[in-house]
């Protein structure tokens, strides 16, 4: 899957905080982490994606992940949502 999908998502959450409330809530379909986060910030939201058995999509860089979201900062995390 690629940013490409993200981008056009009507509906999505940025940030470790707002994803994990999404995959816990139901409401997560794809998460995006980026690869040059730093592991703590995104370890949890990614186990928590695992075991929920949703799509875990790693991308090359925060800035990335952070401009395919609409943002002109970097983002660690990010989902598409329901």
């Amino acid at each position: 899957m690629s940013l490409e999908r993200l981008k056009f998502a009507r509906k999505k959450s940025i940030g470790t905080k707002q994803t994990a409330k999404a995959i816990e809530k139901g409401t997560a379909k794809a998460i995006f982490v980026a690869r040059d986060a730093e592991e703590h910030v995104t370890r949890d939201v990614a186990r928590l994606a695992r075991d929920k058995g949703l799509e875990l999509v790693q991308v090359d860089s925060m800035l990335a992940l952070g401009k395919a979201c609409g943002i002109e900062v970097g983002a660690a995390v990010a989902a598409i949502l329901d």
